[in-house]
């Protein structure tokens, strides 16, 4: 087995801002002596309300692969057209809609090329299809479900900057009718099984991908977020649905989209189980475009948001996971075996053993992990737990059955690559303390969340798997000059921000935030100095925080990710022109003129070479 030391230094050179074993003794909140203190030397931008993107004087930013752009398939790569008139099957060798989650792979040592992988999280149906939204037909579904998903493209740098490398024999497009593969307890379970699929170990398809996460071995991690609104029927939703689908807000009647109507396994009265294949954690090989997706069951089901990896002293890995709904949970999962050398082939199984647990935020500021395990904390048959499978399935129930914390929609999660500390966005909540819901608690403190907050926390002994840790807020977003909102920032100039979201640490230890407020209060009410969406940048040992970038108007930030050099940061620009949540737009970013909004990666460097955040 590799030195654990060793399995650090590989997981950094690996994933660059990837977390590592904590170096802190218990309770400290700032970097041990010795530590680096970034500093955040750029031009700070203000907030905006137009529909352009904008950085620091000392940067520039250059586009690459907006939606509809061909992903570099060999002998595939059908043009983008403007009106939309793209057929499913170019779709599916094209950009899928809505860039969020994104890590970039090294190709080489020397920082020129490398893999970009990146979700495609969901679908406005109105600027998808040439002819809007409705009618539905199967091949509009078939277009929507090619829309989703992950991407992975060939990237290089040369003197003019970074483009895309087409054709690529990296080149990959993931999608909702991929083919893949269900693995760990759940893998086989009654629950999963299908008309098409009586084993329960085949599935066809991710969609709804969000966040994402990077294993020790280089592997690439896509969560299945907001899964539930695909699914469908006619009529009602039934009296007498399982736990496993009411949980989820999965019922007929709820749907997004009218999928079922064109593709039958998405009629939950037809198909019930087909709605269990999906909210799981799905390993990609980057470096292998013939691999088989794996949705690893031992990691719990529920609208996945961040697999957020770290290691043990030991050289387990451990994954931190948001649910990122009102009133869910923060999850982790940590393995049974030590990481071991030789890459993906040599841990291909070992996400499929270890323990799911749940976090509950107590009183002042400790806390303590769960373990969701069949048989312990009230998890009987009784309760409808008869399995671990049936835990898993229901990790929601499971984590209501054992006193887990309500949290304000937890979503990315992040670890120092110095001094472990964990973080995790919480971006907002306006029902909380809303008759018939939770009021507010230690880890939530304030009614009707609109701003969101940051939370972190340091694990007992160091140790990532350990039961207990210890916690306190890192920002409560939002304006202080709102009455009652309860602000509160590390330092008194840190530049205001709303609706956390994104966050991503680079290996110099600077925290980037990412946010998303919703399209309908935008600009409006006690959101109005905030502006549009933005990315700050902050040094948590000194708690400054700059706002470093703001977003066309209506957009969401997401997916920020630095190479390992620090000389180039890479973030997604979502759904730009967005006028509600529900869909439609406004604006023609990125290509101007009257052309539809078109999401896009944006590579920002320093016009002297520089590394980012300086």
């Amino acid at each position: 087995m590799q030195a654990p030391d060793s399995a650090h230094r590989r997981f950094i050179l690996q994933s660059g801002a990837a977390a590592v074993v904590a170096l802190l003794a218990p309770g400290c909140a700032t970097p041990r002596a010795g530590a680096s203190s970034p500093v955040l030397g750029f031009t700070s931008v203000p907030p905006a309300s137009d529909h352009a993107l904008t950085v620091p004087p000392e940067y520039e930013v250059q586009l690459l692969y907006k939606w509809g752009d061909p992903t570099g398939l060999p002998g595939a790569m059908p043009a983008w057209k403007p009106d939309a008139s793209n057929t499913a099957a170019d779709q599916a060798q094209q950009a899928g809609m809505h860039h969020d989650g994104m890590h970039f792979f090294p190709l080489g040592n020397d920082g020129r090329r490398g893999l970009l992988v990146m979700n495609h999280e969901y679908t406005d149906e109105s600027l998808l299809h040439a002819d809007g939204a409705r009618p539905g037909s199967l091949e509009k579904t078939r277009k929507s479900q090619h829309a989703m998903g992950v991407s992975v493209i060939e990237i290089a740098r040369d003197r003019t900057g970074w483009h895309q490398v087409r054709p690529s024999p990296y080149a990959r497009r993931i999608h909702g009718n991929t083919p893949m593969r269900l693995s760990g307890p759940a893998a086989g379970a009654p629950a999963l099984r299908t008309q098409a699929d009586p084993g329960g170990t085949r599935v066809l398809g991710t969609f709804a991908n969000c966040a994402m996460g990077v294993t020790p071995w280089g592997t690439y991690l896509s969560c299945e977020e907001n899964f539930q609104g695909y699914f469908g029927g006619p009529g009602k939703a039934a009296a007498d649905a399982p736990a496993s689908l009411s949980r989820y807000r999965v019922a007929p009647g709820a749907q997004w989209v009218d999928w079922w109507q064109h593709d039958e396994r998405f009629d939950i009265t037809r198909h019930p189980n087909e709605a269990h294949r999906f909210g799981w954690v799905v390993e990609i090989d980057p470096m292998d475009p013939t691999a088989t997706p794996v949705k690893r069951t031992a990691l719990g089901r529920k609208c996945q948001e961040s697999a957020t990896c770290t290691l043990t002293p030991d050289g387990r890995v451990v994954i931190y996971m948001g649910d990122d709904t009102r009133f869910e949970y923060i999850y982790k999962f940590v393995s049974r075996d030590a990481v071991r050398p030789g890459g993906s082939a040599a841990n291909r199984d070992l996400l499929d053993h270890g323990t799911l647990h749940v976090a509950r935020f107590d009183e002042g500021g400790r806390g303590e992990w769960i373990a969701l395990q069949a048989g312990r904390h009230g998890l009987t048959p009784q309760q409808g737990f008869a399995d671990q499978a049936s835990v898993l399935i229901n990790a929601r129930g499971a984590a209501d059955v054992v006193g887990a914390t309500r949290m304000d929609r937890p979503e990315w999660i992040a670890v120092h690559p110095v001094t472990g500390e964990v973080f995790v966005t919480l971006t907002n909540n306006s029902q909380r303390g809303e008759p018939g819901r939770p009021g507010p608690d230690a880890a939530n403190p304030r009614a009707r969340n609109l701003f969101g907050h940051i939370i972190r926390w340091r694990e007992d002994g160091n140790d990532a798997a350990a039961s207990r840790f210890q916690w306190d807020f890192f920002a409560l977003a939002g304006d202080p000059t709102v009455p009652g909102s309860e602000t509160r920032y590390p330092t008194a100039d840190a530049d205001l921000f709303g609706s956390p979201d994104g966050l991503h640490f680079d290996s110099g230890g600077l925290l980037w935030i990412q946010t998303d407020m919703s399209g309908q209060l935008m600009h409006k009410g006690d959101m109005a100095r905030l502006g549009n969406n933005q990315m700050l940048c902050a040094d948590v040992s000194t708690g400054r925080i700059k706002r470093f970038m703001t977003g066309p108007r209506g957009c969401e930030i997401t997916g920020c990710v630095v190479t390992p050099d620090r000389r180039t940061l890479f973030v997604n620009i979502q759904h730009p022109g967005e006028t509600r949540d529900e869909g439609g737009a406004e604006g023609h970013w990125p290509d101007g003129g009257t052309t539809r909004p078109r999401s896009a990666t944006a590579v920002v460097r320093r016009r002297d070479g520089g590394m980012v955040g300086t």
